[in-house]
């Protein structure tokens, strides 16, 4: 096992001694510095995760020698342990501010010492995982492309992510709606505590107060035990209610009621339960037409769009089709071990050319099922199955490459008449087909259909 380092420094020749070897005794590889200079000059590239600094020093004192370690990048500045044998709580406090673990007072307890020491390199691994964690979130959620309307999009992330403003996010389905309600939690000071989802659509109404707030046992037929809900689940953190715009009104008045109040009651539970939570919602409705009509609330849209965020079509960022489509080639080609893919120019003019009702979406389902189904290196416009990028003189079904291709290809068409058939009625549409609400839903989501088609 690896011993962590840890720098002693003092002029005192016999502390520094007595230090290292209370440390090395507690498995830790000490060394020592008898002066500030010392201290900054030791520090770059050794791996240090912890130094136990005097204040009173000979040429630099301890306070200045803190402040610069602060500067040094995060990943490599190990954590600071003040000691000193005038101690104050001015000074103390001052320590602290300039981002002191911990302040000590000589003479120095050797128990002291072996908790002291222990709690600041637990706290300085807990910091390096946290924001590890919060790099890897950012860069699994990072917003791709350069056009117009994404560079503003993520001018106004930056702008507002770090605030707990409730956020509305509008836009087709398949934009990447979910993506930028991750986007607006990992950049958050919220981010090291749960994000939590809810996909309105999806959950039957019967069910979906249950899914928000919980339920006691017994509440119900079905309720054979006790379950928290995703309200309670995201204390601390970001609830996203994605398609807010297909909540019952019933359900509505609870969310309103709960968002006023940070306070919800579970099902048939006889007590309230207090949260805090940042709430990001998401619809491919016109709330305010759906207002109109009676099927939202209007004071609980006011709630919700206190920062509107449009998320725009593909259609309307072309230029970003070649980024997006490279990304996912590379994420497709790794995540099933195939040789790397490029696209050639006539497979970026198609993509290009194409509509994309799914949006971003579509897209990535096509990616993944070129890297699947084609074994060449080169993906040229003949590999790429889209309707309406075929020439006129090619037979129909040549632009399958699988018969699951030309059952998806059927299974959309057949919906997309269906919906025109209803006026895009999903709930109506269900039941011309024979399917529950919510497995026509996940069955659309599939096949890059937006309700809006």
């Amino acid at each position: 096992m690896k011993q962590r380092r840890i720098l002693v420094v003092d002029d005192e020749p016999e502390i520094r001694r007595s230090l290292a070897g209370v440390l090395e005794d507690e498995g830790y590889r000490a060394e020592t510095a008898e002066s500030g200079e010392a201290c900054l000059d030791a520090l770059p590239g050794a791996g240090f995760e912890l130094v136990l600094l005097d204040i009173w020093l000979p040429g630099i004192d301890g306070m200045e020698v803190l402040e610069r370690i602060q500067a040094i990048p995060f990943a490599e500045r190990p954590e600071v342990v003040v000691i000193s044998g005038h101690g104050s709580i001015e000074a103390a406090v001052k320590a602290t501010k300039l981002g002191a673990f911990d302040f000590l007072e000589k003479p120095l307890s050797i128990d002291k010492i072996s908790v002291v020491v222990k709690n600041a390199l637990a706290h300085r691994a807990l910091e390096l995982e946290n924001s590890q964690l919060k790099q890897d979130t950012t860069g699994r959620h990072r917003i791709i492309g350069e056009s117009v309307p994404m560079k503003a999009l993520r001018q106004q992330l930056s702008l507002m992510a770090a605030t707990n403003g409730r956020v509305l996010i509008y836009g087709e389905s398949g934009t990447g709606k979910e993506l930028v309600a991750h986007a607006i939690h990992a950049l958050s000071q919220r981010a090291a505590e749960p994000f939590i989802e809810v996909n309105c659509a999806a959950i039957p109404e019967e069910l979906i107060e249950s899914e928000l707030f919980g339920h006691i046992k017994g509440s119900f037929t079905s309720a054979h035990e006790d379950k928290i809900g995703k309200f309670q689940k995201a204390d601390g953190g970001t609830l996203f209610l994605d398609e807010v715009g297909d909540m019952s009104l019933r359900t509505q008045a609870k969310v309103l009621r709960s968002l006023e109040e940070q306070r919800f009651e579970p099902v048939g539970g006889p007590g309230s339960v207090q949260v805090d939570v940042r709430v990001v919602a998401a619809t491919n409705k016109n709330l305010e037409e759906e207002i109109e009509h009676g099927n939202f609330r209007e004071d609980l849209f006011y709630r919700l769009n206190v920062i509107p965020f449009a998320v725009p079509p593909l259609r309307d960022r072309r230029e970003d089709i070649p980024l997006l489509a490279d990304f996912f080639l590379r994420e497709f080609t790794t995540a099933y071990g195939r040789k790397p893919k490029e696209l050639t120019p006539e497979a970026y003019r198609v993509l290009g050319e194409y509509h994309w009702p799914g949006n971003v979406r579509e897209l990535k389902n096509l990616i993944e099922r070129i890297v699947i189904l084609n074994p060449q290196v080169r993906v040229d416009a003949r590999h790429i199955p889209l309707a309406g990028t075929r020439k006129p003189q090619d037979r129909p079904l040549d632009r399958f490459g699988s018969l699951q291709e030309v059952r998806e290809a059927a299974e959309r068409d057949y919906i997309l008449r269906k919906l025109e058939e209803t006026a895009g009625n999903v709930t109506r549409t269900a039941e011309l087909l024979g399917l529950e609400r919510s497995n026509l839903y996940r069955k659309m989501k599939t096949l890059g259909i937006g309700p809006k088609e």
